[in-house]
């Protein structure tokens, strides 16, 4: 696969465990550097996006707060227009009703006259009646005293 001229050279050759120290510090340009550094890379990066995360939730969670206030504002206008015109049909009854007992006050009073006015031309018609068969009484009791001062 690979060529010996291709392979990649080792920066160094294979530490013996008499050469191999224990020290705090690590060597410039060793591994332990290396892997120091991928540590604190791996752990700055994990801060990084960890901040990022936290900023992209809270924006988040401002979005839906603010979503769900504007739906919240959106069901209570429709609710408070919905009792703004219930409370305008209640008024428009309590009128209606002000109105249909007045008007059936004056209905009652219009049957009171009518009714009056009726007895009034019966009374009228039997008056009449009344005159038509005085007259004719009249007229017979004439006739019959004339006839007997005739005879």
């Amino acid at each position: 696969m690979y060529s010996q001229s291709s392979l990649p050279l080792a920066h160094g050759g294979v530490a013996s465990s008499s050469s191999f120290s224990f020290s705090s510090e690590p060597e410039p340009g060793g591994v332990e550097e290396s892997l120091l550094q991928l540590v604190q890379d791996h752990h700055q990066t994990s801060l990084r996006l960890r901040e990022v995360t936290e900023k992209a939730k809270k924006d988040a969670i401002k979005k839906a707060a603010r979503a769900a206030e504007l739906m919240v504002d959106a069901v209570n206008g429709g609710v408070q227009e919905s009792f703004v015109n219930e409370k305008r049909i209640e008024y428009e009854i309590r009128a209606l009703t002000a109105t249909i007992t007045r008007f059936t006050k004056q209905t009652d009073q219009w049957l009171s006259v009518t009714h009056s006015m009726n007895s009034a031309i019966k009374e009228f018609g039997d008056f009449e009646n009344w005159m038509k068969i005085m007259e004719f009484d009249c007229k017979n009791i004439t006739a019959a005293i004339h006839n007997i001062h005739q005879a």
